[in-house]
């Protein structure tokens, strides 16, 4: 069934129909549409870690009390989610392994879900290696096909930026796919360990001076609260298993635990 016309033209289909002429013309909600079903291709779900996240839980609630300044910011923009979206505006959290960055960026993306916004979550290295799996001769979708998905969603969702190594082929897509975003006014995320310099050496300078002009910086420093809260330490990867031996980030942990049963989400590329 198709969604009700938000402009209260047609009747859901997208198109304005003349039965005495028997024609039809497209709606003024049809682009709209279109963009929310390029965004279906790649959309998700939080990932089960973080799906209760809330304001008066922990660990929010403690966050909030070593960084009140940061939480209070993230208050402010999901109050707005909507135009904050709507004009390209996005965050960037920074600072230190273990201080809340993943877990406020969920929230965020939980809020924007819950006001009916198309968000896409993915590791970085898991969104570059969907990119890579593009080339794969079985690939349902072309590379340049998964990179205009990824710009019509509301919100892209990147944890842990500067975990991939760089390559010039890693720098030309995230620079596409960020300037993309930017052009059409649409909201990144991210969150990462690295500061400024340290990510202008890892993913380039164009992409970092776009970024700094479409999101708000939110700085996160401290110790490690994951050993503090009796959070398990993340864990490597074993190579015998097939893993990279590298280190997971919280969002990455919670895909490799998500249920397999469950509809696909996170970052897992669907069918369509």
């Amino acid at each position: 069934m198709s969604a009700p016309c938000p402009d209260g033209r047609c009747d859901g289909s997208g198109f304005l129909y003349d039965e005495a002429k028997r024609t039809a013309r497209p709606c003024s909600c049809r682009p709209a549409r279109l963009a929310r079903k390029k965004a279906t291709a790649v959309q998700g779900r939080l990932p089960k870690r973080f799906r209760e996240v809330s304001f008066d839980r922990e660990p929010i609630v403690s966050i909030d009390r070593r960084a009140p300044h940061v939480v209070r910011e993230v208050r402010r923009y999901v109050r707005e989610i909507g135009a904050n979206l709507d004009a390209g505006r996005g965050i960037w959290f920074t600072g230190d392994i273990g201080t809340g960055k993943t877990t406020l960026a969920m929230l965020v993306s939980k809020q924007a879900m819950e006001a009916d916004r198309t968000v896409a979550i993915y590791s970085l290295p898991r969104l570059l290696g969907m990119l890579r799996d593009t080339y794969d001769d079985d690939a349902t979708l072309s590379l340049n096909e998964l990179i205009d998905r990824l710009c019509a969603v509301d919100l892209l969702h990147v944890d842990d930026v500067g975990a991939e190594q760089t390559s010039p082929w890693v720098l030309e897509q995230l620079y596409t796919i960020v300037n993309t975003r930017y052009e059409d006014g649409r909201a990144v995320m991210l969150t990462t360990n690295l500061g400024e310099d340290e990510l202008r050496d890892q993913i380039g300078d164009r992409t970092v001076s776009r970024l700094g002009e479409m999101c708000t910086v939110l700085p996160l420093h401290g110790e490690d609260q994951r050993g503090n809260a009796g959070f398990e330490l993340p864990q490597s990867a074993p190579a015998a298993a097939g893993g990279t031996g590298r280190w997971l980030s919280d969002a990455d942990r919670a895909w490799e635990e998500a249920d397999p049963d469950e509809p696909p989400a996170y970052g897992r590329r669907r069918a369509i």
